[in-house]
């Protein structure tokens, strides 16, 4: 597991002292094998699914909402 990343919710002001702050942990499948180069990883947050390359992890993310990848998961569960 990659170290935890922190960023301010979106509701919180730059200016204010009173923020909110929520850690992102990114993981890697239990199917990929532990110096696998091709991966995807994943992050959790309460509505929102965020899923990047692990080869380049400062690159582009897709987002997609928890009911998606819950619909995701099961279709790709029946293709296995």
């Amino acid at each position: 597991m990659t170290a935890l990343a922190w960023f301010k919710s979106s509701y919180s002001s730059n200016d204010g002292p009173d923020c909110v702050e929520v850690a992102m942990a990114w993981f890697k499948s239990s199917h990929s094998g532990a110096n696998e180069p091709d991966c995807v990883e994943v992050a959790l947050t309460p509505d929102h699914i965020h899923i990047r390359d692990s080869k380049t992890t400062d690159g582009d993310q897709l987002t997609v909402s928890a009911d998606t990848w819950t619909s995701f998961l099961s279709h790709a569960g029946h293709l296995v």
